[in-house]
């Protein structure tokens, strides 16, 4: 399992230039506005059918009740949750990255992808899909904006072991 510390993360020298403090205080202060809910829509959704159409989940619904700042914090929130605790466990906060990472037009600001990116390098290749959201928000990014694709590990996809007896 890989675990990003967060701000020791967002801190660190690397690619990514040093995010000013106060910046990334407001991040956490956003994501702690819906940390609450999120967790508990995630545990709903481990507890449920993994085959539900994603509207028809308690993420899903989560989604569509908050507008784009809200998901934008939301996404992140899922994000930072996902590089810390890395694990099978996260296959609903990974989905539930996805689907924000599809919605066009949430309005994501240089600084928030900056940070995602810096947790997803310092996660490391275990976390596969650790590059999903930060690549999806620079894309709605001004192109003046977006990090340089030199910004951008390249993403080493671990192996997957097969279940014995099948091929």
């Amino acid at each position: 399992m890989a675990s990003v510390a967060g701000w020791a993360a967002a801190s660190t020298s690397g690619a990514f230039p040093p995010l000013p403090r106060a910046v990334v205080q407001s991040f956490y202060r956003r994501m702690r506005a819906v940390a609450p809910a999120a967790v508990g829509a995630i545990e709903r959704d481990r507890a449920g059918d993994p085959e539900r159409a994603f509207s028809d989940t308690a993420c899903g619904r989560l989604a569509g009740s908050l507008d784009d700042a809200g998901l934008r914090a939301l996404g992140m929130w899922t994000h930072h949750w996902c590089m810390r605790f890395y694990d099978d466990d996260t296959r609903v906060g990974r989905r539930l990255v996805r689907e924000i990472a599809d919605r066009p037009g949430l309005g994501w600001t240089a600084d928030e992808v900056r940070w995602m990116l810096r947790e997803s390098a310092s996660a490391g290749p275990a976390a596969a899909d650790r590059f999903t959201l930060p690549h999806a928000a620079a894309g709605q990014l001004p192109p003046a904006d977006r990090p340089a694709l030199t910004c951008w590990p390249e993403v080493e996809v671990p192996r997957q072991r097969r279940p014995e007896g099948s091929r």
